[in-house]
């Protein structure tokens, strides 16, 4: 495996009002904006529904949950994917103390790299082989449009 070089986040924790767009979105809709995020990030856009859901059911069992799994595991899946400098101690810190300043910030990363999930289909081009001597050959190339050998 290759050694990455670790950069910075784009921007702080902090730095709400550097996007006032999305932090007005995190302020006034957080969920939503944690569904955003988790879509953007090529996730299931229902994954923040865990940080809501599942505290209450743990601890209705009696196991109480403190660090949210969606917000964490985002957290240190964008890092990893991108490359940034942290540590899991921070991820925990902030999701623990920061919920709807992360969610912000992992969206205005997000902003940043111009992110969405790219589907690619890498499909070969068709290979037609001749023989010499034998009849011309036609194949179809894209449906509707025939070519030849002529």
């Amino acid at each position: 495996m290759a050694s990455q070089t670790l950069t910075e986040w784009s921007n702080g924790l902090c730095d709400c009002f550097e996007d006032a767009s999305t932090c007005c979105y995190g302020f006034w809709c957080c969920p939503c904006l944690a569904c955003t995020v988790s879509g953007k990030f090529g996730e299931n856009q229902c994954l923040p529904l865990c940080d809501i859901c599942s505290p209450a059911v743990l601890t209705a069992c009696g196991i109480p949950l403190f660090v949210p799994p969606a917000v964490l595991s985002l957290r240190v899946a964008m890092r990893n994917r991108y490359g940034i400098k942290g540590s899991i101690c921070k991820d925990i810190a902030a999701s623990c103390f920061c919920v709807w300043c992360s969610w912000c910030q992992m969206h205005r990363e997000l902003k940043h790299r111009n992110q969405a999930p790219t589907v690619v289909n890498m499909q070969p081009a068709p290979v037609v082989m001749v023989q010499r001597g034998a009849p011309p050959a036609v194949f179809m190339n894209q449906p509707g449009v025939i070519m030849s050998s002529y």
